[in-house]
């Protein structure tokens, strides 16, 4: 197979392997999915060969990101979505949970979907700074 993508769209794909990499992987400890590691490691070492070579670490005959690619602002993408993803998870389950306690419909969107606006708008207002936790 035969792709062609200009130096731009090669560098957003290393971007999209990397981030997708570090979504399956980096919870992982040693069970970690080798084949999406060899492919990463694939993409970087064509970096290097195509003129990226400050993206690119080779060690052991192996090849990696390099320290100056992760720290020049992926980790900070991936954090943004972290953050994005923990408020809508626990915005839902908080709004769940209070229609469970109440007897509230839990079939009920757009209940569910108020409940979650609410504790999104306090998310946005206060992070978790006034969130609690008490014995029942």
């Amino acid at each position: 197979m035969n792709i062609e993508l200009s130096d731009k769209e090669f560098r957003r794909l290393l971007d999209l392997i990397y981030i997708g990499n570090w979504i399956l992987n980096s919870t992982r400890g040693d069970d970690r999915f080798e084949d999406y590691d060899l492919l990463q490691e694939k993409f970087f070492a064509l970096a290097g060969k195509n003129g990226m070579k400050a993206l690119v670490e080779a060690y052991m005959g192996h090849y990696f990101p390099s320290k100056a690619y992760e720290e020049g602002g992926i980790h900070e993408a991936i954090a943004d979505y972290e953050d994005a993803v923990f408020f809508d998870i626990l915005a839902e389950e908080l709004a769940r949970r209070d229609m469970l306690e109440e007897n509230v419909n839990q079939e009920d969107i757009n209940e569910l979907t108020a409940r979650m606006n609410d504790y999104m708008d306090e998310f946005e207002k206060n992070g978790v700074d006034r969130l609690t936790v008490a014995e029942n």
